[in-house]
């Protein structure tokens, strides 16, 4: 066994098809095929079922695949921490961040990161948290940006800046007349959500869970972006939860108003997330002191 013939493995799963899995490891695919059924021999255990072109892992093969992943981590771990101990500011960042923070944090970090470490670029990836913490786990990712409010405990955290949330209504709504608003006043057949896997969506149900116990109605309307919730209601079909660095435009916008909760604690808070022992440990660091001096005012603070 060797850790080629594992990261071959830890392909296929991923793909899920020979060709496009040797395509990613750039063999061809009777090479990758043999050194699977190589593997497979020497364990003694049938890692993948064959339907046809798809591929999937057999049961014992995903708790075989799970370790390997583990076991490449770690020598990726041994390679990275080689490349810091010569200089840790030195090398792509691999960092992953959630979609209902990227597109409002990106533009200011990325610059932010590139005047301060030149030789340090950022490789990003777009995901939600689950995903995102696989990844990290996997060592595909050297530390992740995440909303979440139960952390990993297997993972290091850095904590970053809390983002207060908001109730966003349409212009005529009965709850526009409050200046702020309790969670108890909002009708959780009124609420609009991400879809399943976006930490918002949890903390929002969470927040609106001491209201009516009926999540029916509306709130069966699962979008995928933050954009198409406040487009929604904008065109008054039900209320929503933003964070704060979501509202854009939103407080001059006629169509529809935006109130803070009138506990202020209200919030959500935004950490990076790593493996304990990451070689990127000092980079990160440096990184988060950038990135909150990256913040818009209100939220450095904070």
């Amino acid at each position: 066994m060797n850790l080629r013939d594992l990261q071959y493995a830890l392909a296929l799963e991923k793909h899920g098809h020979f060709s496009r899995a040797a395509e990613a490891c750039d063999v061809s695919q009777p090479t990758l095929s043999g050194q699977i059924r190589k593997l497979e021999d020497e364990l003694g255990v049938q890692l993948f079922e064959r339907a046809g072109r798809r591929v999937r892992a057999t049961a014992a093969g995903a708790a075989v695949l799970a370790h390997a992943r583990q076991a490449v981590g770690a020598v990726d771990d041994l390679v990275r921490t080689a490349e810091a101990g010569r200089d840790p500011m030195r090398g792509t960042l691999r960092l992953g961040i959630i979609t209902t923070l990227a597109p409002y944090l990106l533009p200011s970090l990325l610059p932010a990161s590139q005047r301060r470490f030149p030789e340090m670029p950022l490789a990003i990836s777009e995901e939600q948290t689950v995903r995102l913490i696989a990844r990290v786990h996997a060592g595909e990712l050297d530390a992740a940006i995440l909303a979440t409010d139960h952390p990993a405990e297997d993972l290091a955290t850095i904590e970053l800046f809390d983002e207060p949330l908001w109730l966003a209504l349409p212009v005529n709504h009965p709850l526009a007349r409050h200046d702020r608003i309790d969670p108890e006043q909002i009708d959780p057949a009124e609420l609009l959500l991400l879809t399943d896997g976006h930490c918002l969506r949890d903390q929002a149900l969470d927040l609106c869970s001491r209201s009516q116990d009926s999540r029916r109605g509306k709130s069966d309307l699962r979008a995928t972006s933050l954009e198409t919730l406040r487009n929604l209601v904008e065109a008054g079909y039900g209320v929503t939860v933003l964070p704060e660095m979501a509202l854009g435009n939103a407080r001059a916008n006629s169509a529809l108003v935006v109130r803070p909760f009138r506990d202020a604690a209200i919030h959500r808070r935004i950490r990076f997330m790593y493996r304990p022992h990451s070689p990127r440990r000092t980079a990160l660091s440096a990184l988060a002191e950038v990135l909150r001096a990256a913040l818009p005012e209100p939220l450095r603070g904070k």
